[in-house]
């Protein structure tokens, strides 16, 4: 990594790429901290202590959704749209069409789901102002003898939207004229920035109230975080490789073929995503609850038997996690498509006969393979948070119930992007400066 990234300062216009990155991603960390006028930070602060879920996303979002900052949204709105738009593509044919038309079909379709994301920004920013509505100050004066600030509180859901639209444009500048993808970089940045004030806040306490002894909670947590990490590479990075073998084929007086070659099939395909699925569809229920009805008796029932941290939520988020694997294992990897294309092309696999055979070997390996990588997105969804959440407890019922959630830092979610987006990242530069280096040798 630290080699890759020498090689590429080396570059001039790979350095100036980074550079333009890291201008824009230091705009996003600055607007993080610009407060919406209306909105009182510490009631905010004190409503997302009492709501996992918001906290959740204030994690994601780099602490400005719990600072009532202007970008408190973040870039979760254009997330959601891509999501529901890829689930969309599959079942509607008009944009199954889309998709297929080359560049000129994904850049309608990446305009459909902007407009897509300002509607969800919008249902959002008016879902967040519900919820604080008992933070909400008057900014006009002549609100004053309303017993709703109406105009205030309209002029937050246009701040609010405003500042996830300014969000989205600066990933999509990032993505176009810097380094890797902008809203996986935004995301990416966010956890490292909220997780870093969780360890900051946590010593500080430390240190102001002499408890040394404490100290062993961080340093238990530290070397989790860094096992999990290590799990993480090593699963991210494997693949199944399966040989494919091409036939000699004589045309006029040249021969062509003969080579060997093989298929990558790596062990968690979907990355994040099926976690990030999962996630969000048993975690919707509880986020309507908590915006629109939060001192309801329907709320506290469900948040006590059904809500997160409870028996019944990790035991749907595990089924869902195993069924959007393989949902989205199907979206990356098309067996009969392969097949296809390797009988075409004067291609086998060794032992294996041409077309329905060779779909068939491959749709084996690859439900294998899925099924492992279910297991490994599970326990990393699960394990993980288990032992935060005690390690947590821990810290927090040393210190006299101090408010530090050292679970907070790092969630398996968060752990799972850094590391795909760190890598991710990675191969980017890697490719960049091989594309220089090519350019230099043909020179």
């Amino acid at each position: 990594m630290f080699e890759t990234l020498r090689n590429a300062l080396k570059e001039r216009d790979i350095r100036l790429k980074i550079l333009f990155t890291v201008l824009l991603i230091i705009v996003y960390r600055i607007g993080c901290y610009v407060p919406v006028p209306g909105l009182d930070p510490n009631t905010v602060a004190s409503l997302m202590g009492s709501n996992e879920f918001l906290g959740i996303l204030s994690t994601i979002t780099g602490g400005s959704m719990q600072n009532a900052t202007l970008f408190s949204l973040g870039i979760l709105p254009f997330i959601n749209a891509f999501i529901i738009m890829q689930l969309l593509t599959l079942v509607i044919p008009a944009l199954s069409r889309l998709s297929k038309e080359g560049e000129e079909g994904r850049k309608k379709l990446t305009q459909i789901t902007r407009y897509f994301a300002v509607i969800l920004a919008v249902v959002q920013a008016i879902g967040i102002v519900v919820a604080w509505k008992s933070a909400i100050t008057n900014v006009f004066a002549f609100e004053e003898t309303w017993k709703l600030p109406y105009m205030t509180m309209a002029c937050i859901i246009l701040l609010l939207v405003g500042g996830s639209i300014m969000v989205m444009w600066l990933a999509e500048r990032i993505t176009e004229y810097g380094i890797s993808n902008g809203s996986s970089l935004i995301i990416f940045v966010g956890i490292i920035a909220g997780s870093g004030v969780t360890f900051a806040n946590a010593i500080k306490y430390i240190i102001d109230s002499s408890s040394w002894n404490y100290i062993w909670s961080i340093i238990g947590y530290v070397i989790v975080v860094v096992l999990v990490f290590a799990l993480i590479v090593f699963v991210d990075m494997s693949e199944r490789r399966v040989k494919v073998q091409y036939s000699k084929q004589v045309r006029g007086n040249k021969m062509y073929g003969g080579q060997s070659t093989y298929i990558p099939i790596r062990i968690n395909a979907g990355g994040v995503m099926p976690i990030i699925f999962a996630s969000s569809i048993c975690m919707f229920p509880q986020m309507i609850f908590a915006l629109f009805a939060p001192q309801s008796s329907a709320y506290a029932w469900y948040a006590q038997y059904m809500g997160s941290g409870t028996a019944v939520y990790y035991i749907f988020l595990t089924i869902l996690i195993f069924f959007f694997s393989f949902f989205y294992a199907q979206i990356q990897f098309n067996p009969e498509d392969v097949a296809r294309n390797i009988q075409q092309y004067g291609g086998f696999i060794p032992g294996i006969r041409a077309g329905k055979p060779t779909s068939d070997f491959l749709k084996r390996i690859s439900n294998r393979i899925t099924l492992f990588g279910a297991f490994f997105l599970a326990i990393i969804a699960l394990i993980p948070t288990f032992l935060f959440n005690a390690l947590s407890s821990g810290f927090s019922s040393a210190v006299n119930d101090a408010p530090l959630e050292l679970g907070g830092a790092f969630s398996a979610t968060g752990l799972l992007i850094v590391v795909s987006v760190a890598l991710e990242l990675n191969k980017q530069l890697e490719s960049q400066v091989m594309m220089k280096h090519y350019k230099g040798f043909l020179k």
